[in-house]
């Protein structure tokens, strides 16, 4: 078994990326809640394409993530660091591809509105909201559990990290049921 020991970087030097993570949070933040402002599409299409996919490739990507994520603790519980990483180097790739995606698809066709009534309406929405929530605390989170982990502080990365890790699993898997929920009403 490929297992890579952790070692303390040679300079002794660890890198504050405090400022940058927050930077990133509230930027992204900014962006997202910007999308709500630009004018959209009402066709369902930009320049001869079709908005459509973007929604199941979220989901997807979602799904990826949430299956990356599983890789990554199964190779961690195992002591496999090295394998651990480069999930969670996929798992981070598959989540920025999904925010792309994301705001690609509501800059340009906003919306969707549930719409059914009954019990699923009101799961739809606890998971909706407790996706979002959960969502916007996650990207700094993630972010400070990965600069913990790059600069070998592990101790620091491993008490972060069980916070981070449900709930990261919960907003990737919400994801994909928020998408089955909603698919109906594009």
């Amino acid at each position: 078994m490929n297992k890579e020991k952790i070692t303390i970087p040679d300079n002794g030097k660890q890198r504050n990326y405090s400022p940058l993570i927050w930077g990133l949070s509230i930027l992204a933040v900014i962006i997202i809640l910007g999308t709500n402002y630009i004018p959209r599409s009402t066709t369902g299409t930009i320049a001869g394409m079709d908005l459509t996919v973007l929604p199941l490739l979220n989901a997807i990507l979602n799904g990826l993530a949430f299956l990356l994520l599983i890789g990554a603790l199964v190779a961690i519980k195992k002591k496999n660091i090295k394998v651990h990483r480069r999930f969670i180097y996929a798992a981070f790739s598959a989540t920025f591809l999904f925010l792309i995606s994301y705001l690609t698809y509501h800059a340009m066709a906003g919306s969707t509105s549930y719409g059914d009534d009954g019990i699923l309406k009101y799961i739809y929405y606890f998971v909706l909201i407790t996706h979002i929530i959960l969502s916007t605390a996650l990207l700094p989170l993630s972010l400070f559990t990965l600069a913990k982990g790059l600069n070998m502080q592990v101790a620091k990365h491993r008490k972060i990290a069980r916070w981070t890790m449900p709930i990261w699993l919960y907003v990737s898997a919400t994801g994909v049921i928020v998408y089955l929920l909603i698919s109906p009403y594009y």
